[in-house]
C-alpha cells in the first residue's frame, strides 16, 4: 500500500471538500512530487522556490525552455525565435511505432514542437541568445528539427552580435532521420566557429543527461563547459563500457563531477549560482562592466552641525 497514494491524498482532498460531484474546489494530482533521487514527497510550491532542485538531497531535476528562460534572462527581457518548418518524417521511417504519431504525442505532452527552443534577450543588460536542448521531448534526441532550430540560432547569434549559452540534454542522435540527423553535428559545428571568427563566446552547460552525438560534437565545444551537479555525461552508457570491458567502473564515473576532476568541464555550478556565473564570465569575456546595484543617496547634514537637513538652495 502506497502511504502517500491511499491515505493523505484522500484525506487532504475530504478536509478541502473538493469533488468532482460536490462542485468544491479539487485538489490537483500534481501538488506533490517525489525526488528520482532521495524519494522524498516535495510540495510542488517548496519546489519551484528552490528552482526545481530537491531541497532534501540536492538533486537537480529536469527543466524545460521556460524554467531555463525564466532562470536566466532580465526579467521580461526575452523573445523566442520562430522554429523552423521542416519534415515531420523526411525518410518515412517504420518502427514498432510510428514515428510521426511519437513526435505528436511529444508535441502535444510539451507543448512545442521540437526538442529545441532559442530565444534572444538580457542578462544583467548584456544582450545574448540561449538555446534550451530539453530531455522530455524524445529524449532530446538531434533530428533535422533540432539541427536547423540550433543553427538559425546561431546565426542569429553571429549577425546580431550576442554571446551564446546553450543548455543542452540529449540522448544522441535521433536514429529515425538516420544520416539526416547525424548531418546535423558538423552543420552546428560550423556555426560555432562562426560565432568564434566573431569573437563572440560560446558557453555551453551540460544538463542530465548529455550522450551521444551530442556530446561528442556541439555540446562539448563550448569556450568554457559548464555542468549542472550530478548530471551524467559522456558517450555510450556506463553500462555498456562496463559490459564491454569487463570492469567495473570508479566510483562516480559519468558524473559532472567525476569529469571535472579529469580536465573534460571548467566548472560545477549549482543552479541557484548558474545565472549568477554566466552573467559574470559573459560580461568578462566580452569586457563590458556589469551595472553596479543602485545605492540610494542620503540627504545632505546641515552644515551648522545641528544633526538636522540642509535646506534646498
Amino acid at each position: 500500500m502506497n502511504w502517500i497514494t491511499d491515505i493523505v491524498r484522500p484525506r487532504i482532498k475530504g478536509l478541502v471538500g473538493g469533488n468532482k460531484r460536490g462542485g468544491g474546489p479539487e485538489t490537483p494530482d500534481n501538488l506533490w512530487k517525489k525526488c528520482p533521487s532521495c524519494g522524498e514527497m516535495i510540495f510542488h510550491r517548496d519546489l519551484v522556490a528552490n528552482l526545481n532542485v530537491c531541497p532534501n538531497c540536492d538533486y537537480h531535476m529536469r527543466i524545460g525552455p521556460a524554467e531555463r528562460f525564466a532562470y536566466t534572462f532580465d526579467a521580461g527581457s526575452f523573445t523566442e525565435l520562430t522554429p523552423p518548418t521542416v519534415p515531420s518524417d523526411p525518410l518515412g521511417f517504420r518502427g514498432e511505432k510510428k514515428y510521426t504519431d511519437e513526435i505528436k504525442k511529444d508535441r502535444a505532452k510539451t507543448g512545442r514542437p521540437e526538442a529545441f527552443t532559442a530565444a534572444r534577450g538580457s542578462i544583467d543588460g548584456l544582450n545574448v541568445m540561449i538555446g534550451v536542448q530539453p530531455f522530455d521531448f524524445l529524449g532530446g534526441s538531434l533530428g533535422l528539427g533540432v539541427g536547423e532550430a540550433l543553427v538559425e540560432s546561431l546565426q542569429a547569434a553571429a549577425r546580431e552580435k550576442r554571446p551564446y549559452i546553450l543548455y543542452v540534454a540529449s540522448g544522441g542522435a535521433r536514429m529515425q532521420e538516420g544520416i539526416l540527423s547525424l548531418m546535423q553535428m558538423p552543420r552546428a559545428t560550423i556555426c560555432v566557429d562562426m560565432l568564434r571568427e566573431a569573437g563572440l563566446p560560446y558557453v555551453v552547460v551540460l544538463t542530465d543527461p548529455t550522450f551521444g552525438g551530442v556530446s561528442a560534437s556541439y555540446a562539448m565545444l563550448g569556450d568554457i563547459q559548464i555542468a549542472e551537479p550530478g548530471a551524467q555525461i559522456g558517450f555510450t552508457g556506463a553500462r555498456v563500457i562496463a559490459q564491454t570491458i569487463r570492469e567495473k567502473l570508479p566510483e562516480g564515473f559519468q558524473r559532472a563531477e567525476y569529469l571535472l576532476e579529469h580536465g573534460m568541464l571548467d566548472m560545477v555550478t549549482h543552479r541557484r549560482e548558474m545565472r549568477a556565473t554566466l552573467s559574470r564570465l559573459l560580461h568578462l569575456l566580452m569586457k563590458q562592466p556589469k551595472p553596479r546595484a543602485k545605492v540610494l543617496s542620503l540627504p545632505k547634514r546641515n552644515p551648522n552641525g545641528n544633526g538636522g537637513v540642509a535646506a534646498p538652495v
